[in-house]
């Protein structure tokens, strides 16, 4: 009995890709194994959205790891629908945050925080590995001890870089999940941070997981950043990502005949 299941002549290429192509067809429709594998992934990305960041958890494995005792804040967002409904209260300091960091305030050349963002598994998951591999990279550098944001956006960096008064803030968090990559991690950097910085004044790096950007290559591009930004004392879109032009210039040169 011939299947029912038209085959796609693309299906080889998706062996290639994530993206949904080559799914073939059942009559006039999508196969059923297609439309549960999609049922699937966009129920992760819904929980991806609404899963609570365990702040008690990174601040364990931080301490294991040898850390300092990590500083927890929370925005003006205080549960999650306020949070997804007001985007303007996750990029907030609440008061008490606000005054405990002020009370921390230090001359040091970089902050890191860690926030839930839209995605608490890719900081779950990701960010300390990142961190981890970045820390013995910036040696030299007067590091503030690690901030963990609940209900934080990526402004949320800008008021907490600005009273610890840091030169430079590196906010680790949840993108917005696809139906693809429900955990992938985003890394945003600003130099002089402050209340009403522009997203063009900010250096990203994104779709770090291990199916996209693993954290030890995310780590050495974040290490190039932070340590052009603070040579230039400037990060946004006049800083570029040049960090591979040296492995460039190490690979041979072919010739082609004349």
């Amino acid at each position: 009995m011939r299947s029912l299941i038209r085959p796609d002549p693309w299906h080889r290429l998706a062996a290639l890709t994530p993206a949904r192509i080559a799914l073939g067809r059942a009559g006039s429709s999508l196969p059923t194994r297609a439309i549960l594998e999609f049922d699937l992934a966009h129920a992760l990305a819904r929980d991806a959205v609404h899963q609570p960041l365990d702040l008690a958890e990174l601040a364990a494995h931080w301490r294991a790891a040898g850390g300092e005792d990590a500083l927890v804040v929370r925005s003006r967002a205080r549960d999650r629908t306020t949070y997804l409904q007001r985007p303007d209260l996750g990029r907030r300091l609440d008061k008490d945050s606000a005054e405990n960091l002020a009370a921390q305030a230090g001359n040091q050349d970089l902050a890191i925080v860690l926030a839930d963002g839209l995605s608490a598994p890719a900081v779950q998951r990701h960010a300390l590995p990142v961190v981890h591999a970045l820390m013995p990279l910036l040696e030299g550098l007067r590091v503030a001890p690690l901030v963990l944001a609940e209900q934080g956006r990526v402004a949320l960096g800008d008021e907490i870089g600005a009273l610890l008064r840091v030169r430079l803030l590196l906010i680790l968090l949840g993108e917005r999940p696809g139906l693809s990559a429900p955990d992938s991690l985003g890394a945003y950097l600003t130099f002089a941070p402050q209340l009403g910085r522009r997203d063009a004044e900010r250096n990203c790096v994104s779709n770090i997981r291990d199916e996209g950007l693993p954290p030890a290559a995310a780590a050495k591009k974040l290490a190039w950043l932070i340590r052009e930004s603070l040579t230039r004392n400037l990060t946004g879109v006049e800083l570029k990502d040049e960090s591979a032009m040296g492995q460039l210039e190490t690979l041979p040169t072919s010739h082609s005949a004349l």
